[in-house]
């Protein structure tokens, strides 16, 4: 995946390192583009410190003691919110990982090096099947594409018979992927968490970040935070123009997202490539070691919310297609349903799920 801004690669430093090797992935297909050239360094020491100066997967240190690697273990990789193989986002599921901890896992994460890989932990319980989450850098409470990728897996390969709905025991709680028919294509869908509207931020200040013109964002609209399970900074751009012209300022970036729970900048226009799509979206979380996502279900569930709030295409009723990733050559493609109700807004996101490979980590 390319750099997001041009600063990073002159920041890095290299040195010398003595760590073992990480486990070695081997799989029966692979494809697509590079691996993510994510930017940051972890340690895994006691504290489960976490420098965000080196790239994980690319020489970085794990500073840990010596570890049991009890493999092999088999993995599978999707492709979620893709219409075909070798677009959308890339997931890794380990299917047995009930006996890695997770600093095991947080290395295994940084190895495959994809912006999310997901770990099934143990079998089924009244919550659902439990799942851990790990960027390169750490472990989430939450993303949108890992838990329709793992839902798709669980599915296809741990749970009996073809259940029409599937619970994730995730750190934010149960979350049920439904499998629906939906614009003639076999679809998952997740309902998120009740949406909750945070701050807003001047436009000059993310017009820094992102590299643009002041005037290149939508002043009609609020940049404004907001969550169904991850923070998300929603920031409406005036067109496609302005969407493609984003080059983000990583000194800037960290200036607005220090001291704030909000780590992901999601921009938005409503001049997609595809004359069926509604929505053309981009989005940034080089704090995750993720300098640019091709597809993101948990930032697309805040715009759904946001579109419901706000009116943004029109209704507080959302019925949306939201393409992502065409910058970086995952073309992808999200479904995005909001409704207002007495209790809120009730968000859900839906996509396909392709596979592509299975494998074992030796």
């Amino acid at each position: 995946m390319p750099q997001s801004g041009g600063t990073d690669t002159a920041q890095r430093t290299s040195g010398t390192h003595s760590a073992e090797p990480s486990p070695a992935v081997h799989a029966l297909a692979l494809g697509g583009t590079p691996a993510l050239a994510a930017e940051c360094e972890v340690e895994l020491d006691d504290a489960r410190r976490v420098r965000r100066d080196l790239p994980v997967g690319h020489g970085c240190v794990f500073d840990r003691r010596a570890t049991t690697w009890p493999m092999p273990r088999q993995f599978h990789i999707v492709d979620v919110f893709a219409q075909e193989r070798y677009a959308g986002n890339q997931l890794a599921v380990v299917t047995d990982a009930g006996d890695l901890d997770g600093e095991q896992m947080q290395v295994i994460a940084a190895e495959i090096d994809y912006s999310e890989t997901t770990f099934v932990t143990g079998p089924e319980t009244d919550d659902g099947w439990p799942v851990r989450i790990f960027t390169p850098a750490e472990e989430v409470p939450f993303a949108g594409h890992p838990t329709l990728g793992t839902a798709s897996v669980v599915r296809r390969h741990l749970a009996d018979g073809d259940p029409e709905t599937v619970d994730l025991d995730l750190q934010v709680g149960q979350i049920p992927v439904e499998v629906r028919v939906h614009s003639g294509e076999e679809t998952l869908w997740m309902s998120q968490q009740s949406p909750s509207f945070g701050e807003t931020i001047p436009h000059s200040e993310l017009a820094a970040v992102l590299g643009l013109a002041p005037d290149q964002l939508d002043d009609d609209w609020p940049v404004q935070v907001v969550s169904t399970g991850l923070p998300t900074i929603v920031v409406p751009l005036t067109g496609r123009g302005a969407l493609e012209a984003v080059d983000l300022d990583r000194e800037a970036y960290d200036t607005l997202v220090d001291g704030r729970e909000a780590k992901l900048v999601h921009t938005v226009c409503r001049d997609p490539r595809e004359s069926d799509n509604d929505l053309a979206v981009r989005m940034f979380a080089p704090y995750f070691g993720v300098p640019e996502d091709p597809a993101t279900g948990s930032a697309n569930g805040c715009l759904a919310a946001y579109l419901s709030r706000h009116g943004y295409l029109g209704s507080p009723t959302v019925d949306a297609r939201v393409e992502q990733g065409y910058e970086i050559g995952r073309p992808s493609l999200l479904f995005l349903a909001g409704r207002q109700t007495g209790d809120g807004i009730d968000v859900e996101v839906g996509g396909r799920v392709v596979p592509v490979a299975r494998g074992e980590l030796l």
